[in-house]
């Protein structure tokens, strides 16, 4: 059934919904990134932020008689700013860059502007209700348990484990020592936290592709429409090999008429020959082609009775090593001979085979030009 949309989406189908904004997006791998960046500057650039808010600290608290004939709050200020700005600001940067490499990696590299223009579907209160109260509301609803369920428990076992340490430091341990201790555990807290949202979100990456997957998949009319207008229609296929002829056949016209035969591959190169010894000391090709050229340099042959010769080999040789204008290789003067008094033989009325044609094998290349290996 051609409606059912049953077949996995294409290329183009992939690409055309990345433009339109649709690309896959992980809420939670973003979060993940942020927290699990966050804390790890917490754990090794706290210390600098530490010692720079302890030298504001200590020269607020710092009073004597220059500060009393210099008093300048506004200075204070700003000292205080600048020593928290850099370790604040460093933060940031790691946080946007690290969330802004998780959703480009999880969006095969495409930053799509698109989503961050407003769309007037988010206010529609129908569309909310959809999404709140549809499989997309449930499976939100399941990832939002799964977090709250994920990180109390670690938060548990966490407090299981320290909390009883931590309110017992005023009592045994000196301030520096009891602030350290409960540093180093803030910071394993959060950094289990951190781990907790990554699993997460290595649960949500497979989720939020298998719906892109479902939601892009394409039905049989689809994929027919596609590929029709992929390929183009046979109508405007036609129109376009008979403009490509009839630009061909206007190129090479003056040649096929000079022409004795045309060598051919059969179907993919075509190679227009004459002999004048007047002329020239050996053959000469005078056109050559392939694709539509080569199909417009068959026609004309038939319409102007020119002998058509199948030598695939001796064809690809010609057309490979000879210009337009010029004469054969010395190499191959033997098996054009052949086939000129193949073709004379035709004219005088004899109907012989083709003789075989032997080309050398330093000679002998495939379709795209590369020399076939010797046998």
């Amino acid at each position: 059934m051609s409606g059912e949309k049953t077949f996995a989406p294409t290329e183009k189908r992939r690409r055309e919904a990345a433009r339109k904004g649709d690309v896959l997006r992980s809420r939670e791998l973003a979060t993940a990134m942020a927290v699990l960046i966050g804390t790890a500057w917490l754990r090794f650039a706290g210390p600098w932020l530490y010692q720079r808010l302890t030298g504001s600290l200590r020269a607020g608290l710092s009073w004597n008689r220059d500060a009393i004939d210099a008093f300048d709050p506004g200075g204070a200020m700003l000292a205080v700013l600048w020593a928290v700005a850099p370790p604040l600001l460093t933060l940031a940067a790691g946080v946007m860059i690290s969330v802004t490499a998780a959703q480009l990696a999880s969006a095969d590299g495409r930053w799509v502007g698109a989503n961050a223009l407003p769309k007037a579907s988010r206010l529609n209160p129908l569309s909310g209700l959809k999404r709140m109260f549809g499989p997309q509301g449930w499976i939100e609803v399941g990832k939002g348990v799964l977090k709250v369920s994920l990180l109390g428990a670690i938060c548990y076992f966490w407090a299981r484990g320290s909390l009883g340490g931590l309110l017992a430091l005023g009592r045994a341990a000196s301030l520096g020592s009891a602030l350290a201790r409960a540093w180093d555990a803030l910071t394993a807290l959060l950094f289990a936290l951190a781990a907790g949202l990554v699993l997460i979100a290595l649960i949500d990456w497979p989720i939020q592709w298998l719906r892109r997957y479902l939601r892009l998949r394409m039905s049989q009319q689809e994929l027919r429409d596609e590929n029709k207008e992929a390929e183009g229609s046979p109508e405007r296929k036609a129109a376009q090999r008979q403009r490509q002829r009839q630009y061909a056949s206007g190129a090479v016209a003056k040649a096929m008429r000079e022409a004795q035969f045309v060598l051919t591959n059969p179907s993919h190169f075509s190679v227009a020959m004459g002999y004048d010894p007047l002329k020239a000391g050996a053959p000469v090709v005078l056109a050559k082609g392939r694709g539509e050229k080569a199909l417009a340099m068959r026609e004309l042959a038939h319409e102007l009775d020119v002998p058509l010769i199948e030598a695939p080999p001796l064809a690809r040789s010609v057309y490979f090593t000879t210009r337009e204008n010029q004469m054969i290789r010395e190499e191959l003067y033997a098996a054009v001979a052949a086939v000129l008094a193949h073709v004379l033989s035709l004219r005088r009325g004899e109907h012989r085979p083709l003789p075989p044609i032997e080309v050398p094998v330093t000679l002998r290349f495939d379709a795209e030009g590369r020399v076939e290996a010797a046998p």
